[in-house]
C-alpha cells in the first residue's frame, strides 16, 4: 500500500504544502508562484551565483529556472546587470519591486509554516529536521552506493525463466 511507503507521505505532505501555500499567496493577490518566490529569495540570500547553482538551490532543472529568471526580469522583480570581468554573465539582483514581492509574501510564508507543523513541538521539528538532512545526505551526490542485498533464490530464477 502507498501510504505505508515512507517517500510516498513525505512527497505527499510536500506537495499539500505547496498547494496551501500558493493558494493563499492567490488568495491575498500577489502575482508570484512559489517556484518565482524561491528564485527571489535564493537571489537575496546569495551573491553572484550561476544559474546552475540557482538551479540546483531550488531544486530545480537549469531550463526551468532560466524561464524563471526572464520571467522575473521581464516583471522587473530581478534586475541584470553585465559583469564587466566577464560578458558571458550578468550578475542578478532583487530589484525593488522584487523586495516589496518578497515582503509582501513573507507573513503568508510564516503563516503557512505555522499551520503545517501545528501540533509539532520545537524537539518534534528540530528531529524532524535532522532526520530529513541526513536522508539528503545519504541520496547526495558522490555518496557510495549502499550494498543490496541478496535476491533470494526464487526471485533470482524467476528471472531466468
Amino acid at each position: 500500500m502507498l501510504s505505508n511507503i515512507l517517500f510516498y507521505s513525505l512527497d505527499k505532505a510536500i506537495r499539500s504544502y505547496r498547494r496551501l501555500a500558493q493558494a493563499n499567496i492567490d488568495r491575498a493577490g500577489i502575482p508570484i508562484t512559489i517556484d518565482q518566490w524561491l528564485v527571489l529569495r535564493v537571489l537575496l540570500e546569495n551573491v553572484d551565483l550561476r544559474q546552475a547553482e540557482i538551479a540546483e538551490l531550488v531544486f530545480k532543472d537549469q531550463a526551468s529556472v532560466a524561464r524563471i529568471l526572464a520571467m522575473l526580469t521581464r516583471r522587473g522583480l530581478v534586475s541584470a546587470q553585465p559583469l564587466p570581468h566577464d560578458g558571458r554573465r550578468t550578475q542578478l539582483r532583487v530589484s525593488e519591486a522584487g523586495y516589496q514581492i518578497l515582503a509582501a509574501v513573507q507573513p503568508i510564508v510564516l503563516s503557512n509554516r505555522q499551520l503545517a507543523l501545528q501540533g509539532l513541538s520545537d524537539d518534534e521539528q528540530a528531529l524532524l529536521q535532522g532526520l530529513l538532512e541526513r536522508i539528503a545526505a545519504n541520496c547526495a551526490p558522490g555518496r557510495k552506493p549502499a550494498r543490496l542485498p541478496p535476491r533470494p533464490a526464487a526471485a533470482a530464477g524467476a528471472r531466468t525463466k
